[in-house]
């Protein structure tokens, strides 16, 4: 089995940076990571991982992340 390529550093950093802009958009939501996760649905550590930058979200997934945050995928991603 192959194996898979890390991305390059500068992706790691931006994919970091996008996940602090979904925790800033959540909160200022008044939202917790558990009522984002279960609205998903997804499992909240899985959910904590995007907001880290450890895990890349599916398009799917930013996509419902913005509508139970009530934000566009944009504001997410800027």
């Amino acid at each position: 089995m192959p194996r898979s390529i890390p991305p390059p550093d500068w992706v790691i950093s931006r994919r970091r940076q996008i996940g602090d802009q979904i925790r800033a958009a959540r909160l200022h939501a008044n939202l917790t990571q558990e009522a984002v996760a279960n609205a998903i649905p997804m499992e909240r550590p899985n959910y904590n991982r995007i907001e880290q930058g450890h895990a890349s979200p599916t398009l799917d997934t930013l996509l419902l992340i913005a509508d139970v945050i009530g934000v566009s995928v944009a504001d997410l991603v800027r």
